[in-house]
């Protein structure tokens, strides 16, 4: 059996292509860039908080540490490595518990990232070369030294094995330089994509040491090596994980740590079955729960643990975008590449009955890529500088998407809305359809597809939506599988249309390749559910990670708004403005909720503590 180190020999004949070391300048070679250092990066302006921060706002830095934290999560899992193809299958919060990056992004702010396996950064203005400095304190948890040669490392295997947009972004990488154990410096010249320095400082740092780089590829169950505050030390396959505290963190003392990760052990226990893992909380066997449902939240929590108080209820409501949540349609399927029979379908979607009769009154009707956030165009006529942006590209918005007088067809309530019905089906006629006793057809073959779905809330809308399109004559059959099923079909495109989520993003940048941009539209496991390739929305994400002020940034993401909202590419559902929450009563976090969070409370609560009693 080959050994690790001649199992990274691949990599490191990588590192020896892709470095470049620098030599002598030549008369032509232009002046060196003027660097500045930093203890921060944000994609935008200045960072909030100053180099001698004491902790991030929304953390508790005298937290008691201690307890165990069992949680419950639908679904499973298959894997334990978060940046192979099979990312699908392996539990999200493993980044940040067990997996650390050189920086850390505050969830204060909406894209800044500070100091933690880099203490420091060098950069220039143009954003053409960042340095990393090294924390000489940083090591695994195994008790060796975090090097330049580790994060050189890293940067090769997933450069050639990570995911996706990972190759996609370290791909733009010119070169890379280890000079020293404790810096290394990356040219970008040429990339012109201001957020490449972030999406390096987010990129996790794995043990050159042990990581077995010829199955790096693979689904693995292994317990990971990493530098994080936590170690899974008991693995149950697809049933159950069990973090402990690593009492050798070495980042204890860090600004970016202090109030976190306070728990001694994280149980998390999956469930197939959402009513499983409702019972399970109820009976007391799962401390915190996040509800998704409104039917629920309104009606289910009338069980003995709440009226005894061994269960409190918490409702939450962020300033964060609300992300975007839709039956996506995969224009992979011939069926699907029309934008008017998009539209049309989308029109049957009877928000209005469904939010009233199924939802409790609780949501509102997400109309936007970037809702409830300043990046959104909805009800917002187009700006010069968006204009400016579209130009290149005429024809591809309609006058009432520039002007922002879009928005999805309201329906009457009565679930039966025949004007809409009117308009979606003479849509379908203007593509070729025509009503015959098989339901709508065009050269004998009748609209027809299927619907996946991973749940009984998602197979119940479905269901709903599949009856509204039967009164046009559009057959859509819906088709409920396991998690795990569910994620195989999304990882190869294997679907006609499912109900597909993004999540929000603060400040939308580089991580809209991945979602709508071309490249990734062929890309097996990609997050581009619906395989846009548009040569607008590339332009669009082009013009988003080249911004150099707030009001380029803004311009640029309400441009890619209106271009996303013209392609009809998924059928907007919904969201709520509040997270409702349920827990134990031991069950602590600091007054301050972060401003920003892409979870509420990061998967396994790392604000979060228990009280001693």
């Amino acid at each position: 059996m080959r050994s690790l180190a001649t199992l990274t020999m691949r990599v490191c004949f990588t590192l020896a292509a892709v470095f470049r070391l620098a030599g002598p300048a030549s008369a032509e070679s232009p002046p060196p860039a003027v660097m500045r250092s930093a203890h921060a990066l944000a994609m935008v302006g200045e960072p909030e908080l100053p180099a001698d921060f004491d902790h991030f706002p929304y953390a508790e830095p005298s937290a008691p540490k201690g307890g165990r934290l069992r949680l419950g999560v639908l679904g499973t899992f298959e894997n334990l490595n978060r940046f192979n193809i099979k990312f699908l299958r392996a539990p999200l919060f493993l980044q940040g518990a067990v997996y650390e990056s050189l920086m850390t992004r505050s969830e204060d702010e909406e894209k800044t990232y500070y100091g933690l396996i880099a203490e420091s950064v060098d950069i220039d203005d143009a954003r053409e070369h960042v340095v990393f400095h090294l924390d000489p304190r940083a090591h695994f948890s195994d008790g060796a030294s975090i090097t330049a040669a580790d994060v050189a490392f890293t940067f090769a295997l997933l450069k050639e094995q990570g995911l996706p947009q990972t190759r996609a972004e370290f791909s733009l990488v010119k070169s890379i330089d280890a000079p020293d154990a404790r810096t290394v410096r990356f040219d970008l010249t040429g990339a012109n994509d201001r957020e490449l320095p972030l999406a390096l400082a987010a990129m996790p740092v794995l043990p050159k040491h042990a990581t077995d780089v010829e199955r790096f590829s693979e689904a693995t169950l292994a317990p990971p090596l990493a530098s994080g505050p936590y170690i899974v030390s008991e693995v149950n396959a697809g049933e159950r994980l069990l973090l402990r505290r690593d009492p050798n963190y070495w980042g204890n003392d860090l600004p970016a740590r202090r109030g976190f990760f306070n728990f001694a052990e994280v149980e998390v226990d999956y469930y197939r079955d959402a009513g499983a893992l409702f019972e399970a909380f109820k009976a007391g066997l799962v401390d915190f729960r996040e509800e998704t449902s409104a039917t629920q939240w309104a009606q289910g929590y009338n069980f003995p643990a709440m009226s005894e108080g061994r269960i409190v209820k918490e409702t939450i409501r962020p300033t964060r975008p609300v992300g975007i949540e839709g039956f996506g349609f995969n224009l992979r399927r011939e069926i699907f590449r029309d934008p008017r029979v998009r539209e049309a379908i989308a029109m049957m979607l009877d928000f209005e009955w469904i939010n009233a009769n199924l939802l409790s009154g609780l949501y509102r009707r997400t109309q936007s890529y970037f809702d409830e956030s300043v990046y959104s165009a909805s009800r917002k006529p187009a700006s010069g500088a968006e204009r400016a942006l579209l130009a290149r590209f005429p024809g591809v918005l309609r006058e009432d998407i520039l002007e922002g007088r879009w928005l999805p067809p309201a329906h009457d309530g009565s679930g039966r809305d025949r004007a809409i019905a009117r308009r979606a089906i003479a849509l379908l006629t203007e593509v070729g359809y025509q009503p015959s006793p098989a339901g709508l057809t065009k050269g004998g073959s009748p609209l027809r597809f299927e619907i996946l779905v991973r749940s009984h809330d998602e197979e119940r809308l479905a269901l709903n939506f599949s009856a509204s399109l039967a009164r046009i004559g559009v057959d859509a059959q819906v088709r409920l599988v396991e998690e795990a099923q569910y994620n195989r079909n999304r990882q190869n495109f294997d679907f006609d249309m499912l109900v597909g989520q993004w999540l929000p993003v603060a400040e939308p940048g580089a991580e809209q390749r991945a979602r709508w941009g071309s490249p990734a539209a062929s890309q097996a496991g990609s997050v581009n559910l619906c395989g846009v390739a548009s040569p607008a929305v590339d332009a669009m994400i082009d013009a988003l990670v080249a911004a150099r002020s707030k009001e380029d940034l803004i311009a640029a993401a309400r441009a890619l708004d209106r271009v996303l909202i013209s392609g009809f590419y998924f059928v907007p559902l919904y969201h709520a403005t509040d997270i409702y929450t349920a827990h134990v009563p031991q069950l602590r976090h600091a007054a301050s909720n972060p401003r920003h969070p892409m979870f509420p409370y990061n998967m396994i609560l790392e604000g979060w503590w228990r009280e001693r009693p």
